[in-house]
């Protein structure tokens, strides 16, 4: 495993990219999980499928396990939301799981644009009723309240870690 990882994970809009921004722009080793390792798969098989449904965002298990095996940084962070998560969780250090309420969710998920994931009135729906349910969510995260401003958001899973701050890329 790689020096130390971290998964962090909530519903879509809980603010998983802005984090991963906002970690980048500190400095830190952080991946873009749904940008980078994920893809439409069928959820039993993992085999690539046209099917885009929640169920069928899944992260690429083998590249998940690359990433964590590098150790050319003192620490990585992988934001996003995965449905197979529980073939990769046992890699990581710590997960953490972005929490806001439910209010904080509508307004932001309405603030996204139509051809953005979770930006269309069905896929709110969903999306809020995942936020109920906590289905699909890890269980053994450490919840982090995410309502608050990015920065104190970040200032927070960096305390709970123990981290040193960091303003410019650092490699070991």
């Amino acid at each position: 495993m790689g020096v130390r990882n971290y998964l962090v994970e909530g519903v879509s809009g809980s603010g998983k990219t802005t984090l991963c921004d906002e970690l980048q722009r500190r400095g830190h080793h952080a991946i873009h999980g749904d940008r980078v390792l994920a893809y439409q798969g069928d959820p039993e098989t993992g085999e690539p499928t046209d099917t885009a449904a929640h169920e069928n965002h899944l992260w690429d298990v083998e590249a998940v396990k690359a990433l964590t095996a590098d150790q050319s940084y003192p620490m990585t962070f992988f934001c996003g939301g995965s449905r197979n998560f529980a073939r990769f969780i046992e890699l990581f250090d710590g997960v953490f799981v972005l929490e806001v309420d439910a209010d904080t969710l509508e307004r932001r998920l309405t603030a996204r644009p139509e051809d953005e994931p979770g930006g269309r009135p069905e896929e709110q729906d969903a999306i809020l009723e995942l936020h109920r349910t906590k289905e699909d969510i890890p269980r053994t995260g450490v919840v982090i309240d995410a309502t608050r401003p990015v920065a104190r958001v970040a200032d927070e899973i960096l305390r709970q870690i123990g981290a040193p701050e960091q303003h410019s890329p650092v490699r070991r």
